[in-house]
């Protein structure tokens, strides 16, 4: 019943990196007067992208396929430089920024820029009273940890050119002194006593020995090989020399950065304090709430997610009670059920076909669906997408975990999440709507796993199955996500500890010890991650409820499909305040 969620891989922002250490322009001192125009701003938030951007070469290649086009032509290869400043020296680069900021007239730019002027100052606001809990920042996580994430985003990285090639090899070469680099802020975490609990070390050290077994059959072997093959322009010399690089490398640079990791990190086991949720920390609980608002794109507070999530919680148990006294047999029927394929790009094709009548059409883009590689089955998600960069889209990526593979309904839907209308089409939809490429810097998880929820929960009723199976199915997996969801807030708001959470999930009739301790320690180990799905969910709908209200015989669920994706990934509040401007 318990499986971890499905969800994409995204572009590492790394929020300890010296992005924010960028000098602006004496033009944009905040002692000038506020006389800023269209142009400057677009100049200012250009300048802002680049220097982001350049700051590590893994994000600008999964954001810009060219990067000339944007005037980037010199870079040094790099993961970026962990940050060993101060909260007040970050809190200082923030408060520089909002005086430049505030510099522009909001009242005189166009919509889409005073949307990108309310995005950057929310993050700004947020970011400077957290400035201080830094190091309570978590880089090295079993699931969604950098050293999870790397192994999948070096195998997808795209050769466009030769130049990309040389890149490649390059960061190749950095994985050792990045990986340092991020033990040196483990051991600060652990002089603090704000180090990681034994079972999530293990996790780690398991998962980074996994990783390294069997250096002939790796991945990153075959996968370099097979786009080097595919490359033109270079001759058959040059493809062999580059090859035997790779091969170099990968030997004699990654695989013992990550043997060195686990060995460096073994050595930390037993200085965690902590056991149990973040508000066992010093200072834990005030981290926790800025996470959640990180995370969600929120502006609710944990108690009042609580009490949303407790009440569509009851909503759905109530649906689905009227369900099984309506239709007493719908277990039987849930259980027996087919539906006509359950071949992924069938299942994609489908739902494109499904959701026109409540979704605008995307630009034409391929897709490929691939598998996971075994030697990451045991810790990556069940599925999830590659987001492609923002000047080229016509390249999308699906994997598949098959050993956490769904079947039936659940693949169907999982497909919907990473797929259509999920993941691949909101970001080919806000792709195609010309938003300003800073607006790439500051995505919202919660719109972004919120919508895939969202769509998710939609596609139950595309499926060719019994109406009464699609709702009882997609009502269960409603409630379902809330108890991960509530759980996440028990855990690390409220203090709870296994024996509380074994207690709440009973109260539900879920009573498989193991499997609620696996999610225990899943929780702990990713704060807020459910949070992003749930809180994110709701959020959705209390925007269509609000839409709904607002628009009335006018309302339906295409433009409001319509409005979201000219707007783009956003916090929730200013969507809300923007959906009159682009609703048509």
């Amino acid at each position: 019943m318990f499986r971890k969620g499905s969800g994409r891989a995204k572009k590492l922002l790394l929020p300890l990196l010296l992005w924010l250490c960028l000098c602006l322009p004496a033009g944009c001192a905040a002692s000038q007067a506020r006389t800023g125009t269209q142009q400057e701003f677009t100049d200012f938030t250009g300048q802002i992208f680049r220097s982001e951007i350049t700051a590590s070469t893994l994000n600008m290649h999964y954001t810009l396929a060219h990067p000339e086009n944007y005037g980037i032509t010199e870079y040094p290869i790099t993961f970026g430089r962990l940050s060993a400043g101060s909260g007040a020296e970050a809190s200082a680069i923030l408060e520089n920024w909002k005086q430049s900021l505030e510099r522009f007239e909001k009242k005189n730019l166009p919509i889409s820029q005073q949307m990108t002027y309310d995005i950057m100052m929310d993050y700004i606001e947020r970011e400077i009273p957290a400035a201080k809990l830094g190091l309570y920042e978590e880089l090295l996580r079993a699931n969604n940890g950098f050293q999870a994430q790397l192994p999948v985003l070096l195998a997808e990285y795209v050769f466009y050119d030769e130049q990309d090639i040389k890149d490649y090899l390059g960061l190749l070469s950095c994985v050792p002194d990045f990986f340092g680099q991020i033990f040196q802020a483990e051991r600060q975490k652990s002089a603090k006593g704000l180090f990681m609990a034994d079972f999530a070390l293990e996790d780690l050290v398991a998962q980074c020995n996994n990783f390294t077994q069997d250096l002939g059959n790796n991945y990153l072997l075959s996968t370099f090989n097979s786009r080097i093959d595919g490359m033109e322009g270079i001759s058959q010399e040059q493809a062999q020399a580059y090859k035997q690089e790779n091969q170099k490398l990968v030997a004699e640079q990654v695989i013992p950065a990550y043997q060195k990791l686990a060995q460096d990190l073994s050595s930390l086991q037993g200085t965690g304090k902590n056991t149990g949720g973040l508000c066992g920390l010093p200072g834990g609980k005030e981290y926790y709430e800025y996470l959640v608002a990180h995370a969600t794109g929120s502006a609710l507070t944990v108690e009042e997610m609580q009490r949303q999530t407790a009440r569509q919680r009851e909503r759905d148990l109530a649906d689905l009670t009227d369900i099984v006294g309506e239709n007493p047999s719908i277990s039987q029927k849930c259980s027996s059920y087919q539906l006509p394929t359950e071949d992924p790009s069938l299942i994609l094709t489908d739902l494109q076909e499904k959701m026109k009548d409540d979704f605008p059409s995307p630009p034409e883009v391929s897709f490929s669906v691939k598998e996971v590689h075994p030697s990451l089955e045991e810790y990556t998600a069940p599925a999830f997408y590659l987001t492609p960069p923002i000047d080229d889209v016509s390249q999308n990526c699906i994997y598949i975990n098959k050993a956490k593979g769904d079947a039936k309904l659940q693949l169907y839907t999982t497909l919907a999440h990473e797929g259509f209308p999920g993941h691949l089409y909101q970001n080919v939809m806000e792709r195609s709507c010309g938003l300003n490429p800073i607006r790439s810097l500051f995505g919202s998880s919660g719109y972004a796993e919120g919508w895939a929820t969202y769509v998710e929960m939609q596609s139950f009723y595309y499926a060719d199955v019994d109406r009464d199976v699609a709702a009882f199915l997609q009502k269960n997996q409603s409630a379902l996500l809330s108890l991960y969801a509530t759980a996440d807030m028990g855990i690390h708001h409220n203090g709870w500890s296994l024996r509380d959470t074994v207690d709440f999930f009973g109260k539900y009739q879920i009573k498989n010890k193991a499997a609620i301790q696996e999610v225990y320690h899943m929780i702990v180990e990713e704060p807020a991650h459910y949070l992003k799905y749930y809180i994110g969910y709701l959020e959705f709908l209390n925007l269509k409820e609000y839409a709904m209200k607002r628009y009335g015989g006018d309302y339906s669920d295409y433009k409001f499909h319509e409005a979201l994706m000219k707007m783009g990934s956003a916090p929730f509040w200013i969507l809300k305040e923007y959906l009159p401007a682009y609703w048509n």
